[in-house]
């Protein structure tokens, strides 16, 4: 799971990275609104952590852009200021949740989890290029369509969710099956190989590219 966290204090920006990233997260970190904004354009995220008082673009300001964009991702604001029209102000720009400063990181790890549940609950369809899986069927469809297993849909639409973006195969193995699946390393390139098959055999103009030592990656053909 990829995270972005925008804070604009250093020290504090380096503890927290760290502490996730031991808790099995990826942390991309922005110093300020608009280095934010552009990590946000450049990376596929499943959650962004925003301070509000940050240097060339505030938070409030972010959150909006981001909206504007047409991004549900989930928003955690981070500040200092605890007054209630600033968390009113940060919920109504889109925000998703709250948290003041100082905090505790177990309460910050239960903020995650939660925004993160409550993201995977959303049922959605998963489009890029041609293809669309179809998440009541478990379809993925394009010119020819073809029904895909529980754990194939659920890889197809972790790459769909990241696409473009490089995956390794543990962060893979985190998404798909979790980190406390007895599966092997080794099962993600058989599911691969199959997904590139179903890909190849409905006509799709999308593909999965490895990066040998690294990971997967999807990209257009185009």
């Amino acid at each position: 799971m990829r995270i972005l966290l925008a804070e604009d204090e250093r020290d504090l920006a380096n503890a927290v990275k760290r502490v996730l990233e031991y808790s099995k997260y990826d942390v991309d970190i922005a110093y300020d609104g608009v280095q934010a904004m552009d990590r946000f354009y450049e990376n596929e995220y499943d959650l962004l952590i925003l301070d509000v008082m940050m240097p060339r673009m505030d938070g409030f300001e972010v959150v909006k852009k981001i909206r504007s964009s047409g991004s549900s991702v989930p928003v955690l604001m981070l500040t200092a200021r605890a007054e209630i029209d600033d968390k009113v102000l940060g919920l109504d720009s889109g925000a998703d949740d709250y948290l003041t400063k100082p905090f505790q990181i177990k309460e910050l790890l239960a903020r995650i989890r939660a925004l993160t549940r409550r993201k995977g609950e959303v049922v959605e369809s998963y489009k890029f290029g041609n293809v669309t899986l179809d998440h009541e069927t478990f379809e993925l469809k394009a010119s020819g369509s073809v029904r895909l297993t529980n754990t194939e849909f659920k890889m197809m639409a972790t790459l769909i969710r990241h696409k473009n973006s490089l995956m390794s195969t543990e962060r893979l193995m985190e998404e798909v099956w979790d980190y406390d699946s007895e599966a092997e390393i080794n099962v993600v390139w058989a599911y691969i190989s199959a997904l590139r098959k179903k890909l190849s055999q409905i006509g799709a103009d999308i593909s999965i590219k490895a990066v040998r030592g690294v990971g997967y990656q999807l990209v257009s053909d185009e």
